[in-house]
């Protein structure tokens, strides 16, 4: 099977390619000589299937930050067929020069212009057939965000398979796909390093008309205003919490419509089915799985509705301009910007928030990042946060709630980052590029957060499904006892636990639940619909309201978000730090602030009481 490799530099729509011509069927695939997984997919063209990957968006192929040596090992480690450049059509002036190292190292590569209806827009002419006659490889102008251009892109790549299997003479014949030894493939570069810049400059000159000024007058008006020096963080925090209110309206009541049919389902269909079985082996497969998994799956329309309002901030430019505005108060912490959009990033999933710090060259500033980004309240936990606040309080203060979790997130994070910044020191500068503001696409943002929604499901299903099972096994062993009573084996756990948790108001029930939840958050709510034996999440909250106060459920939520990232969070800490002693540290310190931070709010609220 033939490999193509995707490489281009960051925000130039490498991974939008990637989704159109693979139609969002990607894995994450191991790689050897890699210490990291790559994402893949297959693809077929004229019947023949073709392996496609992503590699990491990068600058140079000589720089030093770990995604520009993981593309080096890809290459050393791997037979490459194909390399697809992908290059900004309106940045040429300054991404060009990625594509010269590639010819330089006589790859076979096809060179593709993106976003070539934004170039028009800015008024950059490209004449890509002189571009593509002076740099020696084929160039094809697309827009992969609107699908232009794809057959174009398609046709280049068969052609260029087809031309590197001939045996037929070629002006420059170029060698057979080998991998390139890390150490040749730097020696070479280097050795023509000197060539780059005049090269680019003959390219530009020849093929590509910049204009005198940029005509984008949208982002210039735009940028006076959400970039304005007092006015821009509390519009951009004004942004989010309209976003919560947003989500919170529209998903709450579907999630609680959901999750009433679920029930229904339960009970009127499943239940008479399992009539026959044992008591035991119906309770374990009605209460312990269909519940807990039901209970779960109730939240994804809410989950799908995040990321949607997420990958609208993302694609329209926005979030590299919440990372600009908080880069000087972000410095004062011993970060950046970019440990701010990770932080953001965090809220989808922590675990590619945590592998994004590989962009970071300075080590000091990759680990006091790791620190705190496991405190951006996740997807799974935002699941929790949403059911608690429902059952406890009304809509409106219900959303406030929840705002309130986010900006508890960034305390948690700024108090690490004051804590640990001496300890991790670092000099690295920020270069930022700002991208101009885009419109998103209706189908790039569904298909966006329909994958995402399905990675949450598949990816955590596994620890879902052991999750509830081993909570029913825990509220119903030994058998002969009353299930989840102090004589269970939850009972007994939550007994023995009752003097650390019982001064933060966490309850036996809760305390079982946040056990399970250092595996994966998402057991957590499965966990809880097991131990009060009730599916639909109205009936669900009902039973947990009578059996615990508002103080207790906040509490618990404070405790839920700070406390030990879940068992993949951990083990990407460990992989990317590789040291055990930093891992321990990362779990270590979020026990203590979660426990503190509860401490301090369910006694403050019991002596104000």
């Amino acid at each position: 099977m033939n490999t193509i490799a995707l490489l281009g530099m960051p925000n130039t729509g490498k991974s939008t390619l990637f989704n159109q011509l693979t139609g969002s069927h990607a894995q994450i695939g191991n790689w050897p000589g890699l210490t990291v997984d790559l994402m893949q997919a297959q693809l077929r063209i004229d019947g023949q299937t073709l392996q496609l990957v992503d590699l990491p968006g990068i600058y140079d192929l000589r720089g030093h930050s770990d995604d520009e040596a993981v593309v080096r090992r890809f290459l050393e480690a791997t037979p490459v067929d194909l390399v697809l450049v992908v290059l900004n059509a309106s940045q040429l002036d300054r991404q060009l020069r990625l594509a010269l190292q590639v010819q330089q190292l006589q790859l076979p590569a096809v060179v593709v212009l993106n976003m070539a209806d934004e170039a028009r827009r800015f008024g950059v002419s490209i004449d890509s057939e002189t571009l593509s006659r002076e740099l020696g490889l084929p160039v094809v102008l697309m827009s992969a965000k609107y699908g232009r251009g794809l057959a174009a892109v398609q046709q280049a790549v068969r052609q260029r398979l087809q031309t590197s299997s001939s045996n037929d003479p070629r002006p420059e014949p170029e060698p057979a796909p080998v991998p390139v030894p890390v150490q040749q493939l730097e020696a070479r570069l280097a050795a023509r390093e000197a060539e780059l810049e005049p090269a680019q400059a003959a390219l530009l000159e020849a093929a590509v008309q910049l204009p005198a000024q940029w005509r984008d007058r949208w982002t210039r008006r735009l940028d006076a205003v959400l970039l304005h020096p007092l006015l821009g963080l509390p519009l951009f925090f004004a942004a989010m919490a309209l976003i919560f209110q947003l989500i919170y309206a529209i998903g709450v009541p579907i999630q609680e419509g959901l999750g009433a049919l679920l029930d229904a389902i339960g009970k009127q269909l499943i239940q008479p089915l399992l009539t026959p079985l044992p008591t035991f082996l119906q309770g374990f497969l009605l209460e312990g799985l269909w519940q807990g998994l039901g209970t779960v799956a109730a939240f994804l329309p809410v989950i799908a509705l995040f990321f949607l309002a997420m990958g609208v901030v993302e694609d329209s430019g926005y979030l590299s301009r919440a990372a600009y505005l908080m880069d000087a108060f972000m410095e004062r912490l011993g970060l950046d910007g970019r440990s701010f959009v990770l932080s953001l990033m965090g809220f989808g999933c922590n675990v590619p928030a945590i592998l994004g710090t590989r962009v970071m060259r300075d080590r000091g500033l990759r680990l006091l990042s790791m620190l705190v980004i496991p405190f951006s309240l996740c997807s799974a936990r935002l699941n929790v946060f949403l059911f608690m606040a429902a059952a406890f309080f009304p809509a409106r203060q219900g959303a406030l709630v929840i705002f309130g979790l986010y900006l508890m997130s960034f305390v948690a994070a700024v108090l690490t980052a004051l804590v640990f910044k001496g300890r991790f020191p670092s000099s690295e500068p920020l270069v930022l590029e700002l991208p101009p503001y885009r419109l998103p696409t209706l189908p790039q943002v569904l298909s966006r957060a329909w994958a995402e929604v399905k990675h949450f499901w598949f990816w955590s299903r596994r620890f879902i499904i052991f999750g509830v099972v081993a909570v029913w096994l825990l509220n119903n062993l030994p058998l002969g006892v009353e299930p989840a009573s102090s004589l269970s084996l939850s009972g007994r756990l939550g007994t023995l636990l009752a003097p650390v948790l019982d001064p933060i108001g966490i309850n036996p029930n809760l305390t079982v639940a946040l056990l399970f939840g250092f595996i994966a958050k998402e057991i957590v709510l499965g966990g809880l619909a097991v131990i009060y034996g009730q599916a639909d999440p109205v009936a669900l909250g009902q039973a947990i309201a009578a059996d615990v106060s508002w103080p207790q459920a906040v509490s618990f939520m404070l405790f839920t978000l700070l406390y030990t990232p879940c068992l993949s969070t951990v083990a990407v800490i460990r992989s990317e730090s590789k040291q055990l002693g930093f891992t321990a540290l990362s779990v270590g310190w979020s026990l203590l602030l979660a426990w503190l931070t509860s401490l301090v709010f369910f006694q403050g609220v019991r002596l104000l009481g």
